[in-house]
């Protein structure tokens, strides 16, 4: 859906606000995560299409209420609402925007609502952020901040880091839905893929 654009003060504005919400928010999901989702997003929305405002916007707010620090309730699109609606945001803008960050997350699954475009290239620019130089940096940071190890010789059920690269970064490329975010994606797994098997080599793993 095509909307009038806002004010662009509105992506400061929103901005400041989600900066103070996340302050201190670390684990690969905070305010730099958001950033780099922000521009991500921008890159693709120029190869695609769609609403720049309300990418700019979900892109902002997409994990504003990231479930993982608010005891395990994600309330993204709530805080969404409540952010956007305090600054004078269309109805019609607030309801696209909170639709997008309530559905763009891999944990969703097939619970999730369609998306428009704009919810698909914010949630192909989230996804790219898993993946890359900075994919790993996050996943270990995310093991040191909740206590998983990177690697375990044998793990059993217990969850790695080198476990979350097969389990879930190494999928994301074949469920990206738009082409710009498919090329980025190519280099950025390639990268991951290199230094997993000098990893690996290194711990003895593989020959």
């Amino acid at each position: 859906m095509q909307v009038e654009h806002l004010d662009t003060s509105i992506t400061e504005r929103v901005e400041a606000i989600v900066r103070e919400r996340m302050d201190g928010q670390a684990a690969g999901h905070g305010m730099d995560h958001v950033l780099r989702v922000l521009a991500s997003a921008r890159t693709i929305q120029a190869d695609a299409g769609g609403d720049l405002m309300i990418v700019e916007l979900a892109a902002l707010l997409h994990d504003v209420g990231d479930a993982k620090f608010h005891e395990g309730r994600e309330r993204s699109a709530e805080f969404a609402r409540e952010i956007l609606g305090g600054l004078g945001a269309d109805g019609d803008v607030i309801e696209h925007v909170a639709h997008i960050v309530d559905n763009i997350s891999f944990r969703k699954g097939v619970d999730a609502s369609e998306l428009s475009l704009e919810g698909k290239i914010v949630q192909d620019a989230d996804r790219l952020d898993a993946l890359g130089a900075v994919g790993i940096v996050r996943t270990i940071e995310y093991g040191a901040a909740f206590g998983q190890p990177f690697y375990l010789p044998d793990p059993g059920d217990a969850k790695t880091g080198v476990g979350h690269f097969h389990d879930k970064l190494f999928k994301l490329k074949d469920l990206l839905n738009t082409a710009a975010a498919r090329r980025l994606a190519e280099q950025r797994e390639s990268f991951m893929q290199t230094f997993l098997d000098q990893f690996l080599r290194e711990c003895g793993a593989r020959g």
